[in-house]
C-alpha cells in the first residue's frame, strides 16, 4: 500500500495562523488521511525555490519510500522547469486534484500554472495602471475617517490588507469578474480580511466602496 508525506504551503505567515488556503488543502487530501505518515507545513511564496520543509519532505519520502502528497500542483511552485526538476528527483509526486496524471499531464499542469501566475502578474499591472489614471489610491485609507486609536488601528490593518488584496481585486473587476469570483480567488490566494476571516461578495465590495474602486 502506497503511503504519503504530506506537503502544505501557505504563501504568508497570517494566512497559516487564520487556517485560510490550508485548511483547503487538508480537505482536499482528507482522503488519503490513512495512509500519511507524516505532513510538512511550509509558510513561504511559491516564488522562492528553496524551502526547508519541501527538503525534508522530500528527504523522508526517500527514506520511507513514500510519495509526497500536495493538494494541488500550484502548492509546489507555478514555475514549471521547478516543477519538471521536482519530477525528477525519485520521488513520486501526487495531487489531489489530479492523483492518475502521468509525465505528460503533469508536464501541461506544471506550463499552465506558470502561465497563469505570468497572467496574473500581467494583468495586475495593467489593472493597477488602470486604477492609477482613474485616480484611484491603493492602500491610502479615507481621510474623512474617524481619528480614534482604535480607528486608525483599524484602518493601518485594512490598508495592510487592501495593499494585498486590492490589486488582484482591480485585475478581476476588470477583466469582467464578479464579486464572488474575487472573493474565491482572494481565499484562494490566502488573503485574509482584516478581521481573519473568509472573504464574500459583500466583504469585496465594502473594500471597493472604503477606497473608491469605480
Amino acid at each position: 500500500m502506497t503511503k504519503y508525506v504530506a506537503y502544505y504551503r501557505v504563501s504568508t505567515k497570517a494566512q497559516g495562523q487564520s487556517g485560510l488556503g490550508l485548511e483547503a488543502q487538508q480537505h482536499l487530501v482528507a482522503p488519503y488521511s490513512d495512509d500519511i505518515i507524516h505532513s510538512f507545513t511550509e509558510v513561504e511564496s511559491g516564488k522562492v525555490d528553496n524551502r526547508p520543509q519541501l527538503a525534508a519532505a522530500l528527504e523522508l519520502c526517500r527514506d520511507t519510500g513514500a510519495s509526497i502528497l500536495i493538494a494541488k500542483i500550484d502548492r509546489l511552485s507555478r514555475d514549471a522547469a521547478f516543477l519538471l526538476t521536482l519530477r525528477k528527483a525519485g520521488v513520486d509526486i501526487v495531487a489531489a486534484d489530479m492523483p492518475n496524471a502521468g509525465t505528460l499531464e503533469f508536464g501541461v499542469r506544471a506550463v499552465v500554472a506558470q502561465h497563469e501566475r505570468e497572467e496574473i502578474s500581467r494583468r495586475t499591472k495593467q489593472a493597477l495602471a488602470a486604477a492609477k489614471a482613474r485616480g484611484v489610491k491603493l492602500g491610502s485609507p479615507d481621510p474623512q475617517a474617524g481619528g480614534r486609536a482604535s480607528g486608525v488601528a483599524r484602518r493601518a490593518k485594512t490598508a495592510s490588507i487592501a495593499d494585498k488584496a486590492l490589486p488582484i481585486i482591480t485585475a478581476l473587476r476588470d477583466a469582467g469578474a464578479s464579486l464572488r469570483a474575487c472573493a474565491q480567488r482572494l481565499n484562494e490566494a490566502g488573503i485574509p480580511t482584516a478581521t481573519g476571516k473568509s472573504w464574500h461578495a459583500s466583504t469585496v465590495r465594502n473594500l471597493e466602496k472604503e477606497y473608491n474602486y469605480a
